[in-house]
């Protein structure tokens, strides 16, 4: 069983207590920081005076990031089987003479 940790995690000023696994520590803290930044973007860029409507603009970014890949992933794997059948009726005709 992973050994778990006590963490500290700030967003927006305010600090959430977490308790982790050690892997995960190290992806939460970078995650914190990126969460962050994008709010600092956001208020600079923007006339927000709500910190809720900047932390719902930051996860709907994150979701759509999220979203894209997800997408980007099955085109590309869609791609990568039609590429494969090819390959595999060229092997197939070459194998038959």
């Amino acid at each position: 069983m992973s050994e778990k940790l006590k963490i500290k995690i700030s967003i927006a000023d305010r600090v959430y207590p977490l308790t982790v696994d050690m892997a995960q520590e190290e992806g939460l803290r970078s995650a914190a920081k990126k969460i962050d930044m994008m709010i600092k973007q956001f208020e600079e860029n923007y006339a927000v005076r709500d910190k809720q409507d900047v932390l719902a603009m930051c996860a709907l970014q994150f979701a759509a990031q999220v979203e894209q890949k997800q997408m980007d992933n099955a085109i590309d794997g869609t791609e990568t089987i039609g590429r494969l059948a090819k390959l595999n009726d060229l092997l197939a005709q070459h194998l038959d003479r």
